[in-house]
């Protein structure tokens, strides 16, 4: 499995740009973007840019990724960590739900 991890051009270049994220700075590639300007959130796999990203949407992904460490320690990640889904009832998918009684089965 590969897992996205969104960073933030801190310099730019034609095919590739200084990027920092998650703690971490790096050279990304940036071939399958085009050249993005300063500022500019990427999501990046294996050090290469695959989608440009706005910053709301690079806060959603670190949220979940934070979660997700926070899980794989064993602690109960903390609430704001899932903004999206705190207050918020499940639903399941349609293919998930019960069928509807056929009329005139019995």
């Amino acid at each position: 499995m590969c897992v996205g991890i969104p960073m933030r051009v801190v310099e730019s270049g034609p095919f590739s740009a200084v990027c920092e994220g998650m703690g971490r700075r790096a050279e990304i590639d940036m071939r399958l973007v085009g050249a993005q300007p300063e500022g500019a959130w990427v999501l990046t796999f294996l050090d290469a840019a695959r989608e440009v990203i706005d910053g709301e949407e690079a806060a959603k992904i670190v949220d979940a990724l934070s979660a997700l460490q926070f899980a794989m320690q064993g602690d109960a990640p903390p609430d704001h960590l899932f903004a999206d889904l705190v207050d918020r009832t499940p639903e399941l998918p349609d293919f998930l739900k019960p069928a509807e009684p056929r009329k005139g089965a019995a």
